[in-house]
Parts: C-alpha cells; structure tokens; sequence
C-alpha cells in the first residue's frame, strides 16, 4: 500500500489491529531474469571445484547476481570445474564470446568451515584479475558468493556491487504481519519481527545496522528504531496521534516524520540525539505532508503533499523553507526515492487508475516509465544506483523485483505466499579484511562479514 494512501487509510488500518496470529510467511526467492540490455559485458563462470554437495553452489549465485545486475550476459560453455589456481585456454572462451572468466574452488577445512576461493580472467587481454579466498561457516557460504560477484561486478565496471547488501520488506499472511531482512536477492530472510498488529514503512539507518518502522502494536501508529543484530529496540516518535513515514537523515543524527500531533499531517526532525528535545516542524499546510526522505546530499527533504489539491512531490531545505514542487506530469505522485549520486528521483504515478513506476533525471526533469505492470509501489534504490527495487503484483502474483534505471532487465524475487510489501534496500555495509577488490593478482583472505 502506498504510502501516501496508507496515511488516508490510518483509520482502517486501526480497525486491523484485532486480528488473530497465524503462522509467518515463507520468504524463499527465487529469482527470474528477463530482459536484454543494449550493454552488457559477456562473461563466463566454471563450475567451483568441489562445489558438489556444498549446501550452497557458489557459482549459480554469482551467475544469477550478476544477470540480476543488468550489466552482464553470460556466455555457457559446458566445461568440467574449474579452479583459481587453473591456467584456462582463454583462446576457447574468446572464440566463444565471452570477455571475462571466473574459476574458482570450494574446500571443506577440519573445523568445518569452508575456504571459498575464485579468480578473474580478461579473456580479451588475457589478463589475470585477481581473486580472493574467504573462510567461511555454511550460514555464510551465500554471503562469500555474493562477495564474489561483488568483486567481479567492481573489476568490469569500476562502480561498486551490490550483492552483499540487504534489503527489508514486510509480509502479511492471513493475521499475521513480519518484518524481514533478507540478502539483496531476497534469498536467506530472516525475521526482524512479527506481530498481528501492522509494521509499515521500514527504512535503513545510514550505517545499515538499524531500522526504522512504524508499529500499530499500540493501537495507533508509532515509531521504533530497531537494531538489527540484537533486535533491541527503542520508541522514538509515540506523540498524540498519527507517527508515521520515518526517513534517516545521511549523517543518521534526524530522523524525518509524519506527525498530526497539532492538527493535520506535517513533516517533523527529530533529534536522534536528543530525543527529549521538542521535534522541529517543517512544514506549515492547509493539506497533508508525509512521505519525507533526504536527498544524499542532505541538504533538501522530498515529501508527498496535496496542498495543491492533488498528491505531489514538493521539495523543501532539511532545516525548513519554502516548499517548491517538483512533479507536474500526472494528478498523483507519490513515493519519492532518491540515489545515491544524486542523479534520479523514482515514484510511483497514478496513470488511468494504475500505479506506475516512474523515474525521473533530475538535471533535465525527464521522466521515464519503467514497468508494465499496474500495481507498483515502494521503490526503493541500490546504493550503487543503478538498480530500483519495488514491489508489485505480476500474473495476480505478490512480488518483489528489481529493475534497471531503463527499465531493460528486470528481476522477480518471487515469495510464497502472503502480500508483500514496502521494500526498503539497505546501505553498502562493511568490507572483507580491509582488502577486497584489489586489481592486482594477489589474493586477499579474510571473515566474511555485515
């Protein structure tokens, strides 16, 4: 549900807060490509060595992260494993098309854990790479291969990948609603929390180990921010009336949000630091303001209003200002999300009753529809910025899936079962010893880590 129309519906959602529990929904993905790229780099990746039997295939999910990508197409060959420390014939692989080469192997160590080793080819230039080895436990044999991807994501593209961040979404199933974290693929989710009262608008803190949300377990909205690893949480916005919308600020010290504590919906800060400071107002409208997140810069708020008698999206200075709009295609905008570099703004269009997809470059206003699909809602970007995460409803079917900024590959992230929604996708998180992504052919080792 949007959220421009979740905060209309407060009153609804309320009524829900009776609702019975029920058992959580299963979040296992499965992930579908579709669509060709005008550029994409045509690569090759062997079976690992020693991947057979392994709980996890290394090399599939490197292969399904970078498809997922959009910037790669992969070119089979049927060849018998091979490892890092192999010298291919590159010649074979050229002939064929591809323009790099990933080997690699997976060994398990007598403390069970396991040494996940891989190099890249330019077949081209036939040039070595590099490569890297992680020991790691089984629980975190998917984390190495996206690691994995990462690195040859970074070596081809010169922008970093994203493979190895998280996304969070919540689930409803019958009564039951869940907030999960799961792997940028939507594999490996694990829940943050469960309850029979609504959990709506989940958002990264900067540093990706906490979210905030809004919970109906109160009987009326309010605001936590919940850290992610202990599940510790703490109520941060629970003033009279509606506490809805919560958006981190870049630096992590504000958190923007939705409050009707003087009357109508108005955007508020709040000082993280100083909670028992009185939240600043922003906004001053005869309509409603919600829906607030920062530019990354910091330096502006995007926010959904109808104080010109339809939703759209306005901007106005972090600290307070004037608003000044910023859609005008359409009599319904909502859901802004910003990237990371600074360059787009995606939301979700009403267009002949369907809610549509959109981004827009900000430098030219050039707006571009990225979907067929009727439902969309949420987006969400990569911290690279070249991927929009959203959720939608494809064949009758909930969905997650991601898109390119042209539309051109998307990605179905498919759950079973339950409604899913409002996805949120995390920040880049810390790094593999201090040494990842190296060009040179020296091997970095290290725990693979959040």
């Amino acid at each position: 549900m949007h959220g421009f129309r979740r905060l209309i519906e407060v009153g609804l959602s309320i009524w829900l807060l009776g609702f019975a529990l029920l058992a959580p929904a299963q979040a296992q993905f499965r992930v579908e490509v579709a669509g060709v790229g005008l550029t994409q780099v045509p690569f090759s990746i062997a079976p690992f060595r020693g991947e057979t039997g392994v709980p996890q295939k290394i090399s599939a999910i490197v292969l399904a992260d970078l498809e997922r990508s959009g910037q790669f197409r992969n070119v089979a060959l049927k060849v018998d494993a091979l490892d890092e420390s192999a010298r291919p014939d590159l010649g074979a692989w050229r002939q064929a098309g591809s323009d790099a080469l990933i080997a690699g192997s997976v060994t398990r160590i007598a403390d069970g854990r396991y040494d996940v080793r891989f190099r890249l080819w330019d077949v081209v230039a036939g040039k070595d790479l590099g490569g890297q080895s992680f020991l790691v436990t089984a629980a975190d044999l998917r984390l190495s291969a996206h690691r994995v991807a990462d690195y040859v994501y970074e070596q081809l593209t010169g922008e970093k990948g994203v493979f190895s961040t998280r996304i969070a979404y919540v689930t409803k199933t019958d009564q039951r609603h869940s907030l999960w974290v799961a792997d940028a693929d939507g594999e490996a989710a694990q829940p943050a929390l469960s309850s029979p009262e609504p959990i709506i608008s989940p958002t990264w803190s900067p540093d990706g180990r906490q979210l905030a949300y809004v919970s109906f377990e109160s009987r009326r909205p309010v605001v936590y921010i919940h850290e992610v690893s202990t599940g510790r949480r703490r109520l941060v916005a629970s003033f009279r009336g509606s506490n809805s919308a919560p958006a981190w600020s870049p630096d992590g010290r504000f958190l923007a949000v939705t409050l009707s504590r003087d009357g109508g919906s108005q955007l508020y800060t709040l000082d993280l630091n100083n909670l028992a400071a009185e939240p600043v107002r922003l906004t001053r409208s005869n309509g409603i303001d919600t829906e607030p997140t920062y530019s990354a810069d910091g330096r502006f708020i995007y926010f959904v209003s109808d104080r010109g008698g339809s939703p759209q999206i306005y901007r106005l200075p972090a600290k307070g200002g004037n608003p000044e709009r910023v859609t005008f295609t359409g009599t319904y905008n909502i859901s802004p999300a910003l990237s990371a570099d600074g360059r787009w703004l995606a939301y979700i269009s009403r267009i002949n009753g369907e809610f549509k997809l959109q981004v827009m470059e900000l430098a030219s206003g050039a707006v571009t529809s990225l979907t067929s699909t009727v439902s969309d809602e949420n987006p969400s970007f990569a911290p690279n910025s070249r991927l929009l995460l959203y959720a939608t409803k494809q064949n009758d079917r909930e969905a997650l899936m991601t898109t390119t900024l042209d539309g051109a590959i998307k990605a179905r992230l498919s759950g079973q079962g339950g409604d899913i929604r409002e996805p949120d996708w995390g920040p880049f998180v810390g790094g593999i010893g201090g040494g990842a992504a190296s060009a040179s052919s020296a091997e970095v080792q290290g725990s693979v880590q959040r």
